[in-house]
C-alpha cells in the first residue's frame, strides 16, 4: 500500500470582508499517496487556487489540518514554514515566474540556494534536470530566448530541484497553445510514471484534467466527486480508449492510433 504523503482533515477557509463571510473551502478531506498524479478541476471561483495555497503552506486554513509527511503544517510558525516549502514542495506556476536576467541553469539552481549543496553540485543537478525535461541544448538561454513551452519546462525542472515530496502545479498549461499544453502535461505524466513524482495539478481544462490518475471536481469550495483519469490506465499499460496493451513511451496507441 502506498504511503500517504499529504492529507487534509475537515479543511475550511473563510475570508471576512467587513461583516460578510466568504467560505472559499468547506470540509475538504483529501489523501494524497506517494506517486499519485491528481488533477483538481473546477470553474473560476470554485476554490482551486485557495486549496493549492493551503496545500503549499502559502496560507493557513480557518479550521482543519494539513498534514505533510506526518507533520501538521498548520501548527508550524511562519518563520519555519519556508524550510518546508523549500525542501518538501515544488511549485509550477501558470506564468512560469522565471527571473529574466538568469539563464535556464541559474533559474533551476535558485531553489537550491541556502542548501548544503556546493556550487558545482547545484550546477550538476540543474543540468541533469534540464536534460530530463529535454532542454540540455538550451540551458544557457535566458527566458526571452525560450518559447513559452520551453519556459514552462525550465519551471518544471526548477520545481524538482530539491527532490520535493510533492509538486503543486497551478494551471501549468493555462498560457500555452494547444499542442504545447499537451506536450507539458505528457511531460508531467512521464515524470510521474518514470520518477514516481507526486503531482497535484489545478486546471479548469477538462481535457487536461483527464490526463491525471485521479480527477477531483471542486465546486463552491467543496470536493464533490472523484474519478479515474487516463494516467492510471497508462500506468497499467492499457490504452484508455481501446483497452489494448501499450508501452510506457508510446505517445500514440499503436492499435487505435489515438494520442495518449
Amino acid at each position: 500500500m502506498s504511503e500517504v504523503v499529504l492529507e487534509t482533515e475537515k479543511l475550511d477557509k473563510i475570508y471576512r470582508l467587513g461583516r460578510r463571510e466568504v467560505r472559499a473551502l468547506s470540509d475538504i478531506n483529501l489523501q494524497v499517496k506517494n506517486g499519485d498524479f491528481i488533477s483538481i478541476m473546477g470553474p473560476s471561483g470554485s476554490g482551486k487556487t485557495t486549496i493549492l495555497n493551503m496545500l503549499g503552506c502559502l496560507d493557513k486554513p480557518t479550521h482543519g489540518k494539513v498534514i505533510l509527511d506526518g507533520v501538521d503544517v498548520t501548527k508550524v510558525p511562519e518563520r519555519k514554514l519556508y524550510k518546508i516549502r523549500r525542501h518538501k514542495i515544488g511549485f509550477i506556476f501558470q506564468t512560469f515566474n522565471l527571473l529574466p536576467y538568469l539563464n535556464a541553469i541559474e533559474n533551476v539552481e535558485l531553489p537550491m540556494e541556502g542548501t548544503k549543496k556546493s556550487g558545482d553540485e547545484k550546477e550538476q543537478r540543474a543540468r541533469e534536470l534540464l536534460e530530463m525535461v529535454g532542454l540540455s541544448e538550451r540551458e544557457e538561454h535566458r527566458p526571452h530566448r525560450l518559447s513559452a513551452g520551453e519556459q514552462q519546462r525550465v519551471a518544471i525542472a526548477r520545481a524538482l530541484a530539491n527532490d520535493p515530496t510533492i509538486v503543486l502545479a497551478d494551471e501549468p498549461t493555462g498560457n500555452l497553445d494547444t499542442k504545447t499544453k499537451y506536450d507539458i502535461v505528457r511531460l508531467l505524466g512521464k515524470l510521474n510514471m518514470d520518477q514516481g513524482t507526486t503531482i497535484i495539478m489545478v486546471t479548469h481544462d477538462s481535457h487536461i484534467a483527464t490526463r491525471a490518475g485521479r480527477m477531483l471536481s471542486l465546486y463552491d469550495g467543496k470536493l464533490v466527486k472523484e474519478k479515474e483519469g487516463t494516467q492510471l490506465l497508462k500506468k497499467e499499460l492499457v490504452c484508455p480508449y481501446c483497452d489494448r496493451e501499450i508501452q510506457p513511451d508510446n505517445t500514440f496507441c499503436p492499435h487505435c492510433g489515438k494520442k495518449l
